[in-house]
């Protein structure tokens, strides 16, 4: 399985889960679109800190 968790991570580095199983992300007027396998979906003002792919873990920066 490819999909990743998506973490939205605070000024002290801590990860917060923002949705699980995650196969898109689609950038749209500042903000991100966020859908997973199960057919849910999160829209957030942020942009993307890092991508660990091998550790399925995306991780987020809100604006």
């Amino acid at each position: 399985m490819c999909e990743a968790s998506a973490y939205v991570v605070n000024e002290e580095g801590i990860e917060t889960l923002l949705l699980e199983g995650v196969d898109k992300v689609i950038p749209e007027d500042g903000k991100l679109i966020l859908e997973n396998i199960f057919g849910q979906r999160k829209i957030i003002k942020a942009r993307i800190r890092e991508l660990a792919l091998v550790d399925h873990k995306i991780l987020l920066e809100r604006l």
